[in-house]
């Protein structure tokens, strides 16, 4: 009797762990659904081939900043600088290609190689001298944005060639756009698939062959659909294909690479990972430097949309970089956080500046909205860890 119990427990068991999911993710998920849901019945133009593509382009920059930013907190620190170095490196390309009339390539590759430097700096600052991040970005964020004023002399620097202005303002064709849609669809199902034959080599318990496939066909409908409704107006924006490549790059990194495994160990119990024999300021340095590698990054991209480099460029960007992390589920103690969750974050962040825009609402209606949010996805965070511990 008590083993037929146990067989019935154990199915119970299995059952639920087919349906089990990341409740903080899908709460993302379904915020986002919500918002799209209200600002599609307050304007009819939000959910237009027109303005998603708008949409997209546009939370492109914090979605770049956020895969950087999401490294920094799970490793427990954080970057006050992205927004001014975004400024100032986006300056500097201009500079570079208006008035000193340089091609598109060197371009990119002298502006990368500053954020690099620049992370490069900070990081060892922060690393091997023991400052806080606080103090070292906070400083970072004032020198860059100093360094933007003096060299442009504080003035616009415009227009740029159009093929530098085509990283920000270009589309894929038609073809290309599908091509994305079924190499996005095979990816996916991939990772099911390697997901199904990973836990049946080491014994775990393997979900319906069912239930893999409808999770492909939905992850499949989601992509297809993305890339028609995208093909309906000009095509996917090429800087939204950067923020996917990157977001690809950065989570095989972060989950797939011993790299990625020590950042969260350092991030969950720094001394634990010091007595494992992690080197820890090698790993907070290299952090850093990709974190301000692709700032430069997000700066050639708002640089190239708004075909030119303004002293506003970058200013406070920092903190959506930061609002998309946490509200896509990275906590600020370190240690928990992906990047899918800020790309959902990024969204969120986007939608809200999008739908509130269309609707002409005054600016500071956007502040305290995103903020309201913001303090709402840290005490959920807060919540949930006591709750967990309390049920441990």
């Amino acid at each position: 009797m008590n083993a037929t119990m146990d067989t019935v427990t154990t199915k119970q068991a299995r059952r639920a762990n087919w349906f089990k999911f990341d409740a903080r993710a899908y709460t993302m998920i379904g915020a986002l659904l919500a918002i799209w849901v209200l600002f599609s019945l307050l304007h009819e133009r939000f959910l237009t081939a027109t303005n998603l593509s708008n949409l997209f382009l546009q939370m492109s920059v914090t979605a770049i900043l956020a895969i950087g930013m999401v490294l920094v907190i799970v490793a427990g620190h954080i970057d006050l600088s992205i927004g001014s170095l975004v400024g100032f490196t986006g300056g500097v390309a201009a500079m570079l290609n208006v008035w000193y009339d340089w091609s598109t390539i060197p371009v990119i590759v002298v502006t990368v190689a500053i954020g690099a430097a620049a992370g490069l700096v900070q990081g060892w600052i922060i690393a091997y001298k023991a400052v806080p991040a606080f103090i070292v970005t906070l400083g970072g964020m004032l020198v860059f944005r100093g360094l933007l004023f003096g060299s442009t002399g504080s003035v616009t620097v415009a227009p740029l060639s159009p093929s530098l202005k085509s990283i920000g303002q270009s589309y894929t064709s038609d073809v290309v756009g599908w091509i994305f849609g079924i190499a996005g669809l095979l990816v996916a199902a991939y990772l099911v698939i390697l997901k199904r034959a990973s836990r049946r080599k080491y014994g775990f318990d393997v979900e319906p062959l069912a239930i893999s496939l409808l999770r492909m066909i939905l992850v499949g409908a989601l992509i297809l659909g993305f890339v028609a409704v995208m093909n309906s107006y000009k095509g996917i924006p090429v800087p939204f294909v950067m923020v996917v490549v990157l977001a690809l790059v950065f989570t095989f990194i972060s989950k797939n690479t011993t790299f990625g495994r020590q950042v969260y160990a350092i991030g969950g119990n720094a001394e634990a990972a010091r007595l494992s024999g992690i080197n820890i300021r090698r790993k907070v340095l290299l952090v850093f430097v990709l974190c301000n590698t692709l700032a430069a990054v997000a700066a050639l991209v708002l640089t190239a949309r708004l075909n030119a480099a303004t002293m506003s460029a970058g200013q406070n960007y920092e903190l959506d970089a930061i609002a998309a992390c946490v509200i896509g589920g990275t906590s600020l103690v370190g240690g928990s956080g992906t990047i899918v969750g800020a790309l959902i974050g990024a969204l969120v962040m986007g939608s809200l500046d999008n739908g509130m825009s269309l609707m002409n609402m005054e600016s500071f209606w956007q502040y305290i909205v995103k903020g309201g949010i913001l303090v709402l996805a840290v005490y959920v965070d807060i919540y949930s860890r006591k709750r967990k511990k309390a049920q441990s």
